[in-house]
């Protein structure tokens, strides 16, 4: 990274799922699959978190590791007027506080916690399914699409992630206040 911007980020939660526990119909209720909300979490480079559903699935290998900012989560459940919702129930990764992702996509940056650090590629969003409605609250799916759902990464090296105080590096300037913002929306006509 030529020019770089260091973030103090918080990683609140460790999400470790051995299967998709989202599948089906909604209406049949979520799958009993133990997960783990680990201190720390090993991540091979080009394989993805080690225990993980998505752990060296070729299909998954640009979207091994997913991201979400806590703060998305409360800014959705605030407009849809319910108390704040268990970031775990999103089944992202990796969830950080203190992390605007949205302006992320197409870049390297790399997630410094721990003494250790690892990095990644910021592929695409990580938009919610159908689901959300179900295990979070009416209304989150489509409240979560456009950037707040998180994103997609793919481990460029090997090392671990700890939670709590952590350092984002990121090759874009990034607003951490806007850490719970979508994208735009197109307005019609």
């Amino acid at each position: 990274m030529s020019d770089t911007y260091r973030y103090d980020v918080e990683i609140v939660h460790l999400l470790v799922s051995p299967a998709h526990a989202y599948f089906g119909r909604p209406r049949d209720g979520a799958a009993q699959v133990p997960t783990t909300d680990a201190d720390r979490v090993e991540v091979v480079a080009d394989k993805g978190v080690v225990g993980d559903r998505f752990y060296g699935k070729a299909v998954h290998l640009d979207a091994s590791i997913t991201l979400i900012a806590a703060e998305a989560l409360d800014a959705v459940a605030a407009e849809l007027g319910v108390p704040p919702f268990d970031p775990l129930l999103a089944r992202r990764n990796v969830v950080l506080r203190g992390a605007h992702l949205t302006p992320l996509v197409g870049q390297e940056v790399v997630l410094e916690s721990g003494g250790d650090a690892v990095a990644l590629r910021v592929g695409r969003f990580a938009n919610p399914c159908a689901w959300m409605d179900r295990v979070l609250a009416p209304g989150a799916h489509p409240a979560l699409r456009g950037g707040r759902g998180g994103v997609r990464c793919r481990p460029l090296t090997t090392g671990l992630l700890h939670r709590g105080p952590a350092v984002l590096v990121s090759p874009v300037p990034l607003d951490p206040a806007r850490a719970g913002d979508a994208l735009p929306r197109p307005r019609l006509p």
